[in-house]
């Protein structure tokens, strides 16, 4: 065992449970990919628990006990329980106890088989005085916990309680929630507009699309969408970065991360794109699943993670971030959520948050920090960037002159690369259109320069998605980023 990282620990009494419902819930979680130990006491030597089996025991995150009816006759099994108890106060372990035809009330205050098995072991003088409170305590503690129940099991059928356990074992151990800045502004509201979205759509496969340009928020906004949801889901996934991977490994890397990460299994074997799809539909087709797919650019990236028809099960949530609208609605998304600038109170509170660790700058910042957050415009991106760089850089006014005699001048390097991103993103003739707003027709009414594109054979409204683009930002700033480029 030495080496292992155990994620749940299976107690039972082997001549009761080992070949019925414990082989049953073992295999099950290992397909699943959970590392599960399974303890016979029965193949145990020697009288006190090794300091292995006390390591399993730690290391997991969920303890089951499975209470049958020869289980407090095993000591074995009562030392195990004894140990459960004192990780869950110390570690905050999960204890969930399955009862095996026993009532749950003769586990907790040892009556019936259980009292007769104390009885037994108090008269042989198997263990010390101390030792048989201690176990009578754990019982009363665990049996008192909420588990399962075969008794409550439509036919006492043993295949739908595995699945129920397994099931809850694959949301307790989650490791679906995905980390997200301490520094949120201002994504409370963002938040719950889009769960209530979700809560009103009536497809059984709910697909939401969130879009906005580079920086503004969109991933860090799903996550938090993301993470409120992942309790209701035994399968999650969160692809980040789709389109550099896409471009950089192939669209079957990101179809095998998929397949391995909804079955919680290493699965790389896929070769091609059209195996992929077909995999993923045989998989998860009946299968409840959360997925976020981050930065898609391309309605293709859809086609072969979710298939030409979405692929998974009913009652399944999909998240897709991007900053092209075109390729949700190319997708038939029809739940589709615009994110905007922050405003100027939210957008001074990040910078401050990022900048001097608190919501609001000292009086002898206000001014310099108003200025700055005019120049990122409600970009998050930059004003995070900003505020760290000053909180690494120092408190001085001199260093806060000289970064913001540089800032004024265009964006800085670390969020160039970014910016660029969305005007990467635009078409042939959209960058002529965003190319002629920049450098010619600041100021003009939007309706005459649209005319002109129509005369001239480019299309009106990519004339507006750029204009929609480019209001996130100052137009010299733009012009700076364009102007590295061409």
């Amino acid at each position: 065992m030495e080496g292992c990282d155990y994620e749940v620990f299976l107690s039972f009494r082997g001549p009761d449970t080992r070949t019925s419902i414990t082989d049953h819930l073992y295999t099950r979680l290992t397909e699943a990919g959970v590392r599960t130990f399974r303890d016979d006491e029965e193949l145990r030597i020697g009288e006190e628990i090794g300091p292995d089996l006390i390591r399993a025991i730690e290391q997991s995150k969920i303890s089951i006990p499975i209470f049958s009816k020869n289980y407090a006759s095993s000591k074995w099994c009562l030392k195990e329980l004894a140990q459960m108890v004192e990780c869950k106060k110390s570690r905050g372990q999960k204890i969930m106890p399955i009862f095996y035809y026993i009532e749950p009330s003769e586990v907790r205050y040892q009556t019936g088989g259980y009292g007769d098995a104390f009885h037994s072991h108090e008269k042989k003088k198997r263990v010390d005085e101390e030792t048989i409170p201690e176990w009578k305590a754990a019982l009363n503690e665990i049996g008192g916990l909420k588990g399962w129940n075969i008794e409550n099991i439509a036919n006492r059928h043993e295949g739908q309680l595995v699945k129920q356990v397994v099931t809850n074992v694959l949301s307790e151990l989650k490791k679906a929630y995905l980390a997200v800045s301490d520094f949120l502004v201002g994504v409370d509201y963002t938040v719950k507009e889009i769960t209530g979205i979700i809560d009103t759509a009536t497809d059984d496969v709910k697909i939401v699309g969130i879009h906005g340009m580079a920086g503004i928020g969109k991933t860090t906004l799903a996550k938090v969408v993301y993470n409120q949801f992942s309790r209701d889901f035994a399968y999650c996934c969160f692809l980040p970065d789709v389109r550099d991977t896409s471009n950089s490994k192939g669209i079957v890397y990101l179809q095998n991360r998929l397949i391995s990460d909804l079955s919680k299994q290493t699965f790389s074997s896929i070769d091609s794109k059209d195996e992929g799809m077909r995999t993923i539909k045989e998989r998860f087709s009946s299968k409840k699943v959360l997925v976020l797919f981050d930065d898609i650019d391309d309605e293709s990236q859809l086609t072969a993670l979710l298939g030409g028809q979405v692929c998974f099960g009913s009652g399944s949530l999909i998240l897709i971030t991007t900053r092209n609208e075109r390729v949700l609605r190319a997708f038939q998304v029809k739940l589709i959520y615009h994110i905007g600038v922050l405003d100027s109170d939210s957008s001074l509170q990040l910078f401050s948050k990022h900048a001097f660790r608190r919501d609001h700058p000292p009086y002898e910042k206000l001014k310099q920090s108003k200025e700055i957050v005019e120049i990122a415009q409600g970009l998050p991106l930059l004003l995070e960037v900003m505020g760290s760089t000053l909180s690494l850089c120092g408190q001085t006014k001199e260093i806060w002159d000289d970064y913001l005699e540089k800032w004024r001048k265009g964006p800085i390097e670390k969020t160039r690369s970014k910016l660029m991103i969305s005007y990467e993103a635009l078409d042939l003739s959209q960058r002529q259109i965003f190319l002629d707003i920049a450098c010619l027709f600041v100021g003009y009414d939007k309706n005459i320069v649209i005319y002109m594109w129509k005369d001239c054979g480019l299309c009106p409204i990519e004339g507006l998605e750029v204009l929609q683009l480019m209001s996130l930002i100052k137009i010299e700033k733009i012009i700076n980023c364009v102007c590295t480029i061409n």
